[in-house]
């Protein structure tokens, strides 16, 4: 039995936090490339988050450090089962095979924070590495996403619809992600992957709610809904300029 087998319930949860990595690709819907004035990547652009950024249903609120322009971006993640290394970009069905269940996530991101470093040439992992910065559902058993390029994602904030997009728009499919994270990182049961967002990030504020979700063929996921609210952080960091 995998650490992550759903039949382990509750645990599964707790388990999410013992990931030995998050890899997160940027820049794979064209619409959200081009709402960020962004380049159109030739290859898959990714960057790690820190586990300690996971926030698992019911653990509390996002925390918005001080100074931080915060923005939502929301993503379908995957579970990994096995160790993969140097996998080959044209096996669907292995692709598919590695992955042991799905989530939904809200990757974060410390957007002025971001938009400094990419200014400045620097690294923009804290941009993404706050504590909190990385909310995630319940597991989601394969069964439930027959084609996990054939669903919808959403979110909205404060009831109002910011992102709705299918994940039929990647312009990285899964089976090419995971190869090409596979050849500079091996990846290991229990990681998790993280495969871009749709057009629709922006802002969210101390006392807004995100709300985001998945529907199938029309239908919600229930395990897969997301509510979290945004509160101020009383923490000792405050965005400056480097």
């Amino acid at each position: 039995m995998t650490p992550f087998s759903l039949r382990r319930g509750m645990a599964t949860l707790a388990s999410l936090k013992k990931a030995g990595k998050v890899v997160c690709i940027g820049r794979n819907y064209a619409d959200h490339i081009a709402e960020l004035n962004s380049a159109r990547p030739k290859q898959p652009f990714f960057f790690q988050k820190p586990t300690s950024t996971i926030l698992l249903p019911g653990e509390g609120p996002v925390i918005r450090p001080r100074g931080v322009n915060l923005h939502y971006e929301v993503e379908l993640a995957l579970i990994l089962n096995k160790r993969l290394k140097d996998f080959d970009p044209n096996d669907e069905q292995g692709a598919l095979d590695a992955i042991e269940s799905y989530a939904l996530s809200i990757d974060m991101t410390a957007r002025n924070v971001q938009n400094e470093a990419k200014q400045k040439g620097l690294p923009w992992d804290i941009s993404k590495g706050f504590d909190t910065f990385l909310p995630l559902s319940k597991p989601i058993a394969k069964s439930a996403i027959p084609d996990p390029h054939n669903i919808e994602l959403y979110l909205m904030v404060n009831g109002e619809v910011k992102q709705q997009d299918s994940t039929q728009l990647m312009l990285f499919r899964i089976p090419r992600i995971l190869a090409d994270i596979s050849k500079v990182m091996t990846l290991e049961a229990g990681d998790i992957v993280l495969t871009g967002t749709p057009k629709g990030v922006g802002p969210v504020v101390p006392g807004d709610v995100m709300r985001a979700g998945i529907r199938v063929d029309g239908k919600e996921l229930e395990e897969a809904k997301i509510e979290v609210a945004v509160e101020e952080s009383k923490g000792a960091y405050e965005y400056k300029e480097t």
